[in-house]
């Protein structure tokens, strides 16, 4: 049995995890999408296209929207950067924390835990979107997917933050909603919490066993 109590490290996916950033990234897409007069997207549609960074999302929403898969491939370092441009306007204007967060942030710092984020979002879109939503301090670092010359579900990230921070493996916790998360983590050797509440492809976080589930933010205080 796990005891999270030791543990002096929490990894934090963003997206899913710490954020809704769905209905933002649902308009940057369908900005892009409109700059080639395509149909715009639902959030439903867009939701299990989120999780592998920008670039695979932009084509995953042009491969939706676009039949011909050929078009969709020469149009797409123009789209992904069509959709920076359109992300950078709308970034957090709808974005929000999930319920349980700022109140279980201050819980964790005020127990003496390090904190910091690990997403496949680029570098430069996490720190306008901690500093709008105010939970910046709580976080003495953060690597985004264009950080490294790997991603989540690779273990790099992980490896490297705990090596940035000073701390070994078996004292770090991974904490994500993604299927990206837990395996990353399990390559690792960490100890992970799946949240079931995030994106995930619309798949079941469960169906990748990570050391335990939750369904709610603030049950991580139970459980530190």
């Amino acid at each position: 049995m796990v005891n999270f109590k030791e543990k002096n490290l929490i990894i934090f996916d963003l997206d899913g995890t710490l954020i809704n950033s769905i209905p933002d990234l649902t308009l940057a897409i369908n900005k892009m999408l409109l700059q080639y007069k395509l149909l715009p997207l639902t959030v439903e549609e867009v939701t299990p296209f989120i999780g592998n960074g920008a670039k695979h999302l932009v084509k995953r929403a042009l491969e939706h929207a676009i039949p011909d898969q050929k078009t969709a491939i020469e149009l797409l370092e123009q789209a992904i950067v069509t959709f920076f441009s359109a992300y950078q306007e709308v970034i957090c204007n709808d974005t929000y924390l999930y319920p349980g967060v700022l109140e279980t942030l201050k819980y964790l710092n005020k127990k003496k835990y390090q904190l910091v984020i690990c997403t496949n979002k680029p570098f430069a879109f996490i720190e306008p979107i901690l500093d709008k939503l105010s939970i910046k301090q709580f976080f003495s670092c953060w690597i985004g997917g264009d950080s490294l010359a790997h991603q989540k579900p690779d273990p790099a990230p992980l490896i490297y933050l705990a090596n940035e921070v000073n701390i070994t493996l078996d004292k770090c916790v991974m904490v994500g909603d993604s299927k990206n998360d837990i395996l990353a983590a399990q390559k690792a050797g960490i100890t992970n919490i799946g949240m079931s509440y995030g994106y995930n492809y619309n798949e079941n976080i469960a169906d990748y066993n990570p050391t335990i589930v939750a369904d709610n933010f603030i049950e991580l205080q139970d459980i530190f």
